[in-house]
C-alpha cells in the first residue's frame, strides 16, 4: 500500500469518529435508559431518580428504568455502572457517599470515583433531620441531651450514609454524650429501626420519615442545615436547637454520572433533559416537599465541585480521627 493511500485512509477513519459520536448523540436514546440507585427504594436518592426518570421518559419517548442496587456503602451500584458501556444507557445516581465520603474516609472501594465516571449534573441537595419516636421520645434536642447524660447506657442512633453517621458523632461530641452508631443500608431501614425501638434517634434525609412525622408517629427535633423547609417551616437547625454553635452544618447531595468515556454530546443531552424536567414547577415542588432541593450544574461544575469536596472531607476525617467500620 502506498504511503499516500495509507495516510488518506487514516485521515478518513479519524474523520468518521466524531461523526459517529455525533450520530450516537443525535439518536440518543433509541432504547431504554437505566439509572442505578445504590440504595434500597424509598430514600431521597431513589425518589429523586424516579422523579427525574419519569420526566426524561416522557421527553424522550423511551423508558427510563430505575434499578436499586444497595450494598457496600453504595459500592455495588457504583462498580456496576463503572464497568458498563460508555454509551449513556447506564447511569448512576451518585451521592456524596459514592464520590466524596468513601475516598475521604478511607473506605475500601471497587471503583475509582475520579477516573471511572463522567459527571453529568448535580440533581439535588438534601436536608437531613434528627428524629425520634413521638410516643416515648424527647420533645426537644436539649431533652435528648439530658437523657443521654442521665442514662446508664449509651444512646443509640441509626444512620445510612457516611455524612449522617458523621453528623451523629459530631452532635454527640458537641453535646458531651456518648452514643453508639447502628449503621443501615438506606433510609427505609433507618426509619424502621427507629419505629421498632432498635435505636433511640436517627439522623437521615427527611423523604422517608416525613409521612410518619406528619402522621404523628415520629418527631423531628432539628434539621442539619438552615434551609427553609416547606413541610416543616418551624424546625430549627441542630446547632440552634441544641444551643451548640460549634455543630457544623451538613448537607448531602445527589448527582448523575455516566461511565468514563461517554461522549460529551450524550452527557449534555441528559443534563439538558434534567434541566427541562426541573423547569416544571410541579417537579420542583414535589422534591421540595420531600426535603430535596432541586439543583443542576454543568458537567464541568459538577466535576470541580466533588473534587473540591473530596479534598475538604479528606482533611476533616484526617483531623478528626473518626473511623467507620
Amino acid at each position: 500500500m502506498r504511503l499516500g493511500t495509507l495516510i488518506a485512509g487514516i485521515a478518513l477513519l479519524a474523520s468518521l469518529v466524531p461523526a459517529s459520536a455525533q450520530n450516537a448523540a443525535a439518536n440518543f436514546p433509541n432504547r431504554p435508559v437505566k439509572i442505578v440507585v445504590p440504595f434500597p427504594a424509598g430514600g431521597p436518592t431513589d425518589i429523586n431518580a424516579r422523579i427525574i426518570g419519569q420526566k426524561l421518559s416522557e421527553a424522550w419517548g423511551q423508558g427510563v428504568v430505575i434499578e436499586n442496587r444497595p450494598g457496600a456503602n453504595t459500592g455495588i451500584g457504583a462498580s456496576q455502572v463503572a464497568k458498563s458501556p460508555a454509551d449513556g444507557y447506564t447511569l448512576l445516581a451518585a451521592m456524596d457517599t459514592t464520590l466524596v465520603m468513601n475516598p475521604a474516609s478511607g473506605a475500601s472501594m471497587s471503583y475509582d470515583p475520579f477516573r471511572d465516571f463522567a459527571p453529568i449534573t448535580i440533581t439535588a441537595k438534601n436536608t437531613s433531620l434528627l428524629t425520634v419516636r413521638a410516643d416515648d421520645g424527647p420533645k426537644s434536642i436539649k431533652e435528648l441531651i439530658e437523657r443521654g447524660k442521665a442514662s446508664s447506657r449509651k444512646l443509640t442512633y441509626g444512620a445510612g450514609i457516611t455524612i449522617t453517621r458523621l453528623a451523629g458523632l459530631e452532635f454527640a461530641k458537641a453535646a458531651g454524650i456518648e452514643v453508639v452508631l447502628v449503621p443501615y443500608k438506606g433510609s427505609a431501614e433507618v426509619v424502621q429501626g427507629l419505629l421498632t425501638g432498635s435505636v433511640d434517634f436517627i439522623v437521615d434525609g427527611m423523604a422517608a420519615s416525613l409521612p410518619l412525622i406528619q402522621a404523628g408517629k415520629l418527631r423531628a427535633l432539628a434539621k442539619l442545615n438552615d434551609r427553609h423547609l416547606v413541610s416543616l417551616p418551624d424546625l430549627q437547625p441542630l446547632a440552634v436547637a441544641a444551643g451548640l454553635p460549634q455543630i457544623p452544618e451538613m448537607s448531602s447531595w445527589i448527582g448523575l454520572v455516566a461511565p468514563a468515556g461517554t461522549p460529551p454530546e450524550i452527557l449534555a443531552k441528559i443534563r439538558d433533559g434534567v434541566v427541562k424536567a426541573y423547569a416544571d414547577p410541579a417537579v420542583a415542588e414535589k422534591l421540595d416537599r420531600a426535603g430535596i432541593n432541586a439543583v443542576t450544574t454543568t458537567p464541568a461544575e459538577f466535576d470541580k465541585f466533588y473534587r473540591d469536596e473530596a479534598a475538604h472531607w479528606t482533611k476533616v476525617f484526617k483531623d478528626s480521627g473518626v473511623k467507620f467500620d
